[in-house]
């Protein structure tokens, strides 16, 4: 019988001292134990945990019952008198075993959770595993961090309830450990606060660094997937808002601008620098858009200084978002709501007007993930968008290598899309193959878009069939003719005369003045340059010569190319 079997060991040791004990004895007592619990015989269990002659046992082997002392709490209903035994066992537990090694068992049961089991095991370990930990007095700050992160990590495979029913169902129990978690912490964190002033013990300093550190995860997660917004009604009943204003409470009272000040250091707080980025932009989002710990936060900074310390929080929320989403999956009816057209407006207007550059690149990709996500119909309608509002021939420019793709993609039927074939790439292409202002377009100006669209006509003259005219090219040369090419023929005679008639009156000037070196000006794309010599004006205006004669030989090649297919075609 288990009992039997229980007490023969508990016999055994009583004799022994503690430096006595062997591993078949802790092996023993672990079998007998958890076989007496799993047959229901807790209230057995608890006699002799609670028999001080069996203290110094409880001691050493006792942490050896937290593996199946956990599954029987589980297993049983909330009334179960057996539950109540099991409850107070490890009760007994946790203020007799050695506070190390009952920590590493009550961890390695949260860890080994799954499923609908991880919130029940870490509400019901919470406490006793705080209790633990106050016991480690001064050395604990290692075990409190580890403690955090495992939980945290337990947490992160449950799916955060985005709506109001969800969270009141809070079915999964993550709201519920949100809340848990905080009070759990809380302790610690007092701690710190209380020693800031006075304590200048290296355990206080790095137990601060484990809870500034447990506060960037939570804003990474649960937080950073959150809704979060204010809800019109039970405000004060949201748990995840309460764990939102409480991690910024925490953060706060602990400074946050650690958070900050030590984003630069490679070693802080063991958190890359993709979730780090990720939690600072969530905690950017709390402070200036939900205002958690507004009243807290320094008055001295300046509003561009705000904006350009956010700007890159800003856009690591939408990467961050955009990145969750598979490509072709966002239907292009979400373009109706005046967040998904303003968004890439916004980042355009940082990618031509920042004068930060990993900031101005960091958006062009972002940019980019923003267009892939959306199915043909939402990029088609953004292509237009973007083409009628940037204002920028780089941005313009960039656009039309994006049709292209998106046209090579139809014609060879991986995404056979009526929004770039025929009629509607019609229509798009009327923005596209044409000179803003004619003739008297500054070509030098607006040559990345000039380019752009030379190639995109080329590909389209090579790769589509004259007689199959799936993208509709064939039908459109004369309007084409009319509003691109012929213009740009002008254009380009007219610019290159311009150009050659300036390098002629510099070298004139040159010859006619005793010092070369003279400083003048030159205006360039319609923009007026820095003060430079003339050597230095030259050779920009050799540059723009050299900028029209590329132009020059590629539209000459596409000329060359519809003048071969349309003899091929009589």
């Amino acid at each position: 019988m288990a009992t039997e079997e229980l007490q023969a060991i508990i016999q055994r040791c009583q004799i022994l001292e503690e430096e006595d004990f062997k591993g078949e004895d802790f092996n023993l007592f672990q079998v007998a134990g958890q076989k007496c619990l799993e047959e229901g015989y807790a209230a057995e269990v608890l006699e002799v945990i609670q028999n001080e002659k069996n203290k110094v046992i409880v001691k050493s082997m006792g942490w050896n019952l937290v593996c199946p002392l956990v599954r029987c709490i589980l297993s049983y209903k909330q009334e179960d008198e057996k539950r109540e035994h099991c409850l107070k066992i490890l009760d007994q537990l946790v203020q007799l075993c050695n506070p190390k090694e009952l920590l590493l068992g009550l961890l390695e049961q949260i860890e080994q959770t799954s499923g609908e089991q991880i919130s029940h095991t870490i509400l019901l370990l919470l406490q006793p595993l705080q209790t633990v930990l106050l016991k480690l007095h001064s050395k604990k700050s290692y075990s409190v961090g580890l403690s955090l992160s495992t939980i945290l990590n337990q947490l992160s495979l449950l799916p955060v309830p985005y709506t109001k029913e969800e969270i009141r169902e809070d079915k999964l129990g993550l709201c519920q450990c949100c809340n848990a978690i905080v009070d759990f912490a809380k302790p610690f964190v007092d701690e710190v606060v209380k020693n800031m002033e006075t304590s200048t013990e290296n355990d206080d300093e790095e137990l601060k660094e484990e809870l500034l550190k447990f506060c960037l995860k939570s804003l990474k997660y649960p937080l950073l997937i959150a809704q979060l917004d204010q809800l019109q009604e039970d405000i004060e009943e949201d748990p995840l808002r309460h764990f939102a204003a409480e991690i910024l409470v925490s953060a706060v009272k602990m400074n946050y601008s650690d958070l900050n000040q030590n984003w630069d250091n490679p070693d802080f707080l063991d958190v890359d620098r993709k979730h780090s980025a990720d939690s600072l932009a969530c905690l950017s989002y709390l402070v200036f858009v939900q205002y958690f710990g507004i009243d807290c936060f320094p008055m001295v900074f300046s509003p561009s200084y705000l904006l350009q310390c956010n700007m890159t929080h800003i856009e690591d929320l939408l990467g961050n978002c955009l990145l969750r989403m598979s490509d072709d999956s966002l239907h292009h009816q979400y373009l109706e709501f005046k967040g998904f057209i303003t968004a890439p407006q916004g980042l355009v207007k940082v990618m031509t007007l920042c004068p930060i550059e990993h900031l101005r690149k960091k958006s062009l990709k972002i940019l980019q993930l923003y267009i892939d996500k959306f199915d043909a119909e939402g990029k088609y309608t953004l292509f237009r968008c973007l083409l009628k509002t940037s204002n920028h021939a780089g941005v313009e420019g960039y656009v039309i290598q994006n049709i292209k793709n998106q046209i090579d993609l139809s014609l060879k039927k991986a995404n056979d899309s009526k929004w770039f074939t025929g009629p509607q790439l019609v229509s798009l292409l009327d923005l596209v193959l044409l000179l803003p202002e004619g003739a008297e377009t500054d070509l030098l100006q607006n040559s990345d878009r000039i380019m752009a669209s030379l190639n995109l006509l080329r590909y389209l003259v090579i790769k589509d069939n004259e007689y199959d005219n799936q993208t509709g090219i064939w039908t459109e040369l004369n309007k084409i003719e009319q509003n691109f090419l012929k213009p740009l023929h002008t254009g380009l005679n007219m610019s290159k005369a311009h150009y050659e008639a300036e390098i002629k009156s510099k070298k004139e000037n040159r010859r006619e003045s005793h010092n070369s070196k003279a400083v003048c000006s030159v205006t360039v794309g319609g923009e007026k340059m820095p003060n430079m010599t003339t050597e230095m004006q030259l050779q920009v205006l050799h540059s723009a010569l050299f900028t029209f004669d590329l132009i020059e030989s590629v539209l000459a090649r596409v000329e060359e190319l519809i003048e071969v297919k349309i003899k091929t075609i009589t």
